[in-house]
């Protein structure tokens, strides 16, 4: 989750084999992660700046937590964007290829990135507040962007790969635009009788579905192709009773139910220009914070299950923590209302509201095979939980989530 400065059990047994030494995923299995790590910053070249030097607190903490569960293909969000690739590599040479607090150094031959909505200047009053706002880092400029964000980037992700990636196959949707899925639910201004109405026609003409970006990046994994299907829904909340931000964060999520499902993806538009979904009987892991729980939060309509309730979709296999379970317990607050189980939660929110919440996935097609998978989130007992804990700050308010499948 953006947050504005407002599944197997993970048990101490199962931690072991992450343990420096130990052995990787056996055999043909893979392991597929996703980690909203919170490598972001507030100035635009900050986190280059942060990670041209191997001391950064932070960093080194994340990295840590990689290496720990030494995932094969990773999605990363939050991790400003910048043209170069800079930051991405940046990661890798001075984190990454070196080993953190007694773990293992793990390297990625391979690894992408590319340009996010966040932080966009839309040359329009999208939060309906009366001013127009295109002077980046200014107060209400991301409210006015194309996706939340001081500046162009920010808040933006990057794929790490042990195995290659078909660069010339990725398709991005970046600049697919809302008004083009068919049955939108497009925000409406409640103060009008007209439907829909919250963006005007001429911002609609503009306004793009993905807050970030959606990326099908096919990764070659020994003789076959997985699709490795990307992205990083808006937060359903910072909003009001139009609701835009739970209505894109569902439609968004809605972008890869109809991409993966035969007949209903021919409306999709790439960033080239080519239309359609995926292929039929093409293998794919769809990965990402969702920012969407199924149980609880502020998703409008259900909208992570129209992942989790997809027919070509392995929702059955939830990943899970003890950790998360104790901090529930131990943490009170809005948690003891939650309907969810809590052993299934990702994200460690505020106390207050939302609490802690099942927010980031790893979601296999049902022809691939899950193996095993977890959530790293240590009970406060194990050596490790320093990782997630408070020192010196909280690495992130999320985990890395992982998923081992047979391709």
């Amino acid at each position: 989750m953006i947050v504005r400065r407002v599944l197997a059990v993970v048990t101490a047994a199962a931690l072991l084999p992450l343990m420096p030494g130990a052995a990787e995923a056996t055999g043909r299995d893979t392991r597929f992660a996703t980690f909203n790590a919170s490598l972001n910053r507030n100035a635009e070249g900050q986190l280059v700046a942060d990670l041209s030097t191997p001391g950064n607190a932070q960093a080194k903490v994340i990295a840590e937590i990689i290496q720990r569960t030494r995932p094969d293909v990773l999605l990363i969000n939050e991790f400003d964007y910048d043209a170069e690739g800079a930051a991405a590599r940046l990661f890798q040479d001075n984190y990454l290829s070196i080993g953190q607090g007694g773990a293992r150094a793990i390297t990625y031959p391979h690894r992408y990135t590319a340009p996010s909505n966040t932080g966009i200047a839309s040359g329009f009053d999208l939060n309906n507040n009366g001013a127009v706002v295109t002077t980046p880092g200014a107060a209400g400029y991301g409210d006015d962007a194309l996706g939340f964000g001081a500046f162009p980037g920010q808040y933006g992700m990057v794929v790490y790969s042990k195995y290659p990636i078909d660069v010339r196959g990725v398709r991005t949707f970046q600049k697919f635009l809302w008004k083009d899925m068919p049955g939108a639910v497009l925000p409406d201004d409640p103060a009008t009788p007209e439907p829909a109405d919250w963006y005007s026609a001429e911002e609609r003409q503009v306004f793009r579905l993905s807050s970030k970006s959606h990326w099908d990046l096919p990764v070659r994994v020994g003789h076959r192709t997985v699709h490795f299907l990307v992205s990083h829904p808006t937060p359903p909340t910072f909003d009001g009773a139009e609701d835009r931000n739970g209505r894109r964060n569902h439609d968004e999520i809605r972008l890869w139910a109809d991409y993966t499902h035969p007949g209903r993806g021919g409306y999709i538009y790439d960033d080239r220009g080519r239309r359609g979904g995926l292929p039929p009987g093409e293998p794919f892991v769809i990965a990402g914070d969702q920012n969407a729980d199924p149980s609880d939060g502020d998703s409008y309509q259900d909208a992570i299950h129209q992942l989790l309730d997809h027919p070509r979709i392995d929702g059955g296999f939830a990943p899970s923590s003890a950790g998360a379970t104790e901090a529930t317990t131990l943490q009170g607050g809005a948690n003891a209302t939650h309907k969810g189980d809590p052993k299934y939660d990702t994200a460690d929110f505020a106390d207050t509201a939302p609490g802690n919440l099942r927010a980031d996935y790893v979601l296999p097609a049902k022809r691939l095979k899950a193996t095993g998978g977890g959530v790293f989130w240590p009970v406060s007992s194990d050596p490790l939980s320093r990782l997630t804990g408070v020192f010196p700050f909280p690495s992130s308010d999320h985990r890395l989530v992982w998923l081992d499948v047979k391709p």
